[in-house]
This record gives structure tokens, sequence and C-alpha cells, in this order.
């Protein structure tokens, strides 16, 4: 049986080679649409940049875990982000790989300027997987993989289908040596962007431990893209778009790694999803732009914090976004009042102009923001 080809096992692996011509245009669109949502969020004012800030690294962790088939409760995120920010917020309790997650992010992110090594990441990987565990089964933490092999296979038992098998363990120390000599030599002499999708792939492709490689990648990734905007916290979320478009990741990734060293086609995806994800990001922005909007033309308005909470959900659904509107009913789940202290609030918030009442009268009456 023909032994399938896999790019590590080239004579010239490591001798990676791009088509530079060919990505000229692609990366020219991402540098326009970085500088543009850049300018953007520095307009916010501080608070909002914040909160703008926040919102994205929710997004990229609830994201990242997503692509690998975890699903992260979104106020249990919220609340850890909150708590290592400094942040006020009273969330839920958060379990230790949340929180470990979290702390992934920020490092890499706040620090994308100190010296990766080994034992960072073996920090990262410690604080994934907290217990030792990936799910049931005990995995090696906080060190390279072990000699079972290392698969990516899809399919059900017996109808396994193997799209990439890593490199023998033995070879993954030497390896990694050498991605982390490069990555501190390829900073100021390498695009910044091309440099994160190099580092992707490299990395995922020595894939060094025994799981959690997708979510290094993406802090890495992350971490290139900080080093090269400056910015201590993402204004972008590079999960998100690689989740939304998981399939096609994946066959990138796999055409790649059972490639030759040319990188061209990787990269050009790559770029694309990139100016995609800024273009996501962008629909962030303007919501909270929205909620800025609004706080501002009611900053003299005075509101209970019972109906500021109702209108924080408001807003945080977006225009058109609270699906059925905001009726008595929902007004009074959401505040824990009664149905008649409801209504009374209802038709405050209706006097003071911040709510407008919808079509529809008696028991389907609902009313939607005033929007600025």
């Amino acid at each position: 049986m023909e032994t399938t080809h896999y790019i590590w096992k080239s004579s010239k692996w490591l001798e990676f080679t791009w088509d530079a011509a060919s990505l000229l245009a692609l990366l020219s669109e991402c540098r326009l649409r970085q500088a543009k949502l850049l300018t953007r969020i520095s307009s916010l004012g501080f608070n909002y940049e914040q909160q703008a800030h926040t919102d994205i690294l929710l997004e990229e962790a609830l994201t990242t875990s997503a692509i690998e088939g975890e699903k992260l409760n979104r106020d249990s995120v919220r609340s850890s982000i909150a708590r290592k920010l400094g942040l006020p917020y009273a969330g839920l309790p958060v379990d230790r790989s949340t929180d470990g997650l979290i702390e992934v992010l920020l490092d890499a992110t706040q620090n994308h300027a100190s010296v990766l090594t080994p034992d960072r990441l073996f920090g990262w990987h410690a604080a994934l997987f907290p217990t030792g565990y990936s799910g049931l089964r005990k995995i090696r933490v906080g060190a390279w993989r072990g000699p079972h092999p290392m698969q990516v296979v899809s399919g059900s038992i017996g109808r396994e289908k193997i799209h990439y098998e890593a490199m023998p363990h033995d070879q993954v120390d030497a390896e990694m040596d050498r991605f982390l000599t490069w990555w501190e030599e390829s900073y100021g002499t390498t695009d910044g962007i091309i440099r994160a999708a190099v580092a992707h792939f490299w990395f995922i492709t020595i894939h060094p431990f025994e799981d959690g490689n997708g979510r290094i990648a993406r802090a890495l990734t992350d971490m290139a893209l900080a080093a090269d905007d400056k910015q201590t916290m993402r204004s972008y979320s590079l999960s998100s778009q690689i989740n939304a478009e998981r399939a096609a990741y994946y066959s990138i990734l796999e055409q790649a790694q059972k490639s030759d060293i040319d990188l061209t086609a990787w990269l050009q995806w790559f770029l694309g999803c990139f100016a995609r994800c800024i273009i996501s990001s962008e629909n962030i922005m303007g919501l909270v732009l929205d909620k800025a909007s609004f706080w501002y033309h009611n900053s003299q308005t005075q509101l209970t914090d019972r109906q500021r909470k109702v209108i924080n959900k408001l807003l945080d659904a977006g225009k058109d976004g609270f699906t059925g509107g905001l009726t008595n009913r929902k007004y009074a789940a959401i505040t824990g009042i009664s149905r008649a202290t409801a209504t009374r609030e209802l038709q405050h918030l209706l006097e003071l102009g911040v709510i407008k009442a919808n079509a529809g009268k008696g028991r389907s009456a609902s009313y939607d923001l005033v929007w600025p």
C-alpha cells in the first residue's frame, strides 16, 4: 500500500515558499480593513472601546472551543473575562478549564512581545486541561505528546478516514525548537499577517500536544496578529470566522498538509478568512456603537436600575434582535416584579420616549427601543 505523502516528509520541509504576487491584492484588502476597524474602535471612547474588546474576546473564547465541539456557557465565559480584566460583573461560577482558556487568550495578546518558550506553551496547555483529562481520556499535560501515533480522523468506528498523520513524537522536540527560533527571528522581517498564517500552519502540522493543538494554534495566531497591530486586546476574532467556515478550513489545511512546500493556496485562504473576520467584527462594533449612541442620547434620562437592566437586554439583542419585542410578561420575568408593576414601568418608559409601542394591542402588545 502506498504511503500517504505529508508535507513534513518532504526533503525540503520547512523551506516554505509562496507566490507573493498572487497575495498582494488580498493582503492590501486585509490592511485596509484592519486600519479602518482600528480607527473606528479608537473613536469609541475608553468605556465603549473596552466593551468592544471584551465582546470580541467573548466571541473568541466561545468559538475557539466550538471548533473543537465544546460548547461553553456564554454567561460563565463573560464572568471569567470580567474577573480577569477587573470589570464588575455578577456572573455565574466558572470552571477551571474556562478560566484557563481565558488566561491563555489574554496572555497571548497582552504579552505578545514576551518570548515564546516551551515552558510558556506547556503552561498554556496545562491551563486548558487543569484536570489532566480531555473528556474521559487521560492525556499528557504540559509536555510534548507521547509515542502513540497522532492522527486526525473522522468517521464512525470501522469506517474511519485519516485526514492527517503528524510526524513521529521523537521529532517533536527538535521541530518545536526550530519553530520557536523562527518565531523570534521572523518578527519584523516577515509581514505580520503572513507570519500569523505560517505560524498557524506550521504549529498545527507539528501537532506537538496530545490534545488542544487547534486552540493553541489559534492563540498563537492571535499572538502574532497582536504583535503585528501592536494591540494588547483583540479587535477581531479570527476563531469566529474559522468556525463559520470550518469545512473550508479543514479542507484547505488537509490539502496543504498533503502537498509540497508551496503554501500559496493556504495563505490565500487565510488572508480571505482574515478579511471576512474583520467584516464580522465590524458588525460587533456596529452593535457597540449603537449602544454608545443610545446612552449618549439618553444620558439625562432618569431611569431605575430595573429599567436599565431591561434596556441593556434590548441593546445586547440589537435592532430587531429581541424576538417578539418586549412584552409585559418578558419585562416582569427579566426584573422579577409583578405584571402590574411591569405595566407601570413600561408606561413610564413610553412617556420618557425611551421605548415605542409596536403594532398590536391587548395580549399581543409589545415594545421596542427608540433607537437614535
